[in-house]
């Protein structure tokens, strides 16, 4: 089993997700402002699962004059172009991911907010044998662990 997460550091993967971002949006008809820029360079550069307030916060934080209704417009763009994912945690606002991030599950800590990223070969190859079993093949899964550490 892995764990992923991490901190906000500006890589070549981040230059690349800006980049895709911003196509994004220029496919879609949206004007690539200044602000908009530095936003989308925060949503890249983002390693956890910001929602749409955190993003908001650090645009300003970085410099970018974005409003919060910026921002959801922007994320809603961005999720219809398939470029970022929106994640609805039980009782959390919405969260949001870069789309090309290898296969994930979450645990979501219940008593922190925490939300970690976890991969398991064994999850994943008992869901495709109950799917096999029934007679399907697996298109698309999401799996969400609620947890309390002991």
């Amino acid at each position: 089993m892995q764990l992923g997460g991490g901190c906000g550091r500006i890589t070549a993967m981040t230059d690349r997700r800006a980049n895709r971002l911003e196509q994004a949006l220029r496919d879609a008809g949206v004007r690539v402002t200044r602000q908009r820029s530095a936003l989308l360079r925060v949503i890249a550069a983002a390693e956890d699962h910001p929602d749409a307030a955190e993003l908001h916060a650090r645009a300003v934080t970085a410099g970018a004059g974005v409003s919060l209704a910026t921002v959801y417009r922007t994320l809603t763009t961005l999720q219809a172009q398939g470029v970022i994912d929106k994640l609805e945690f039980q009782g959390e606002p919405a969260r949001w991911e870069a789309a090309d991030q290898h296969h994930h599950d979450h645990m979501i800590d219940m008593d922190s907010g925490a939300v970690i990223e976890f991969t398991d070969e064994r999850i994943e190859r008992l869901q495709a044998e109950i799917a096999a079993e029934m007679g399907y093949d697996i298109v698309h899964h999401r799996l969400e662990l609620y947890v309390r550490r002991r």
